[in-house]
């Protein structure tokens, strides 16, 4: 028996992620990228994400053309970024790209400049399911500002962690100074 769709989709809603742009293009008047918050680290030898992408949107077929993606972390400031690479603007394709600022990865995919953090990626693996492919990225160049504030989708909103409360903590040791290595 597997689980209803509905309530599947109000679990994940609990679940905060980032929030993020997958782009693919070298090319003017060929890019195009989807606002995902299914991206994430796979291993850092060799430096590798993963990133879900329906097969239904553009950038899946342009992402097995270009055997090329961009993965640009998103800041607070982004939200109308985020809606318009989500397809809730009515905005398409290429035409996506007129809102931020970008540049050119070495792999040729589009680069966010300000984005809390851009990973340009050179395909290295595709796995699919029923509906989704799963993009192995293996990461060809990576920037970052730390002073950007990420964002992050939960319940149905975006959000930034400074509105989050304050970090969990057990007995007298604060979470956030902990590691995995202290559990085992």
């Amino acid at each position: 028996m597997t689980v209803d769709a509905k309530d599947f989709k109000q679990a994940m809603r609990q679940c905060a992620g980032a929030v993020a742009l997958v782009t693919v293009g070298a090319e003017h008047g060929k890019r195009t990228g989807l606002t995902v918050t299914s991206a994430c680290s796979l291993s850092d030898s060799p430096p590798s994400l993963i990133v879900c992408v329906n097969r239904n949107a553009s950038a899946h077929g342009r992402i097995r053309e270009e055997g090329a993606f961009a993965i640009n972390f998103l800041h607070e400031d982004h939200a109308v970024l985020a809606l318009t690479f989500s397809g809730q603007k009515g905005v398409n394709g290429d035409d996506r790209f007129a809102f931020g600022q970008w540049r050119r990865g070495v792999t040729g995919a589009p680069l966010l400049t300000d984005a809390v953090a851009a990973f340009d990626c050179t395909l290295a693996k595709e796995f699919e399911t029923t509906t989704h492919s799963i993009f192995v990225g293996e990461v060809r160049g990576a920037s970052h500002s730390a002073a950007a504030t990420p964002l992050v989708y939960l319940r149905s909103n975006f959000h930034t962690p400074r509105e989050m409360r304050e970090g969990v903590t057990i007995g007298d040791l604060d979470a956030r100074h902990l590691s995995w290595t202290d559990f085992s």
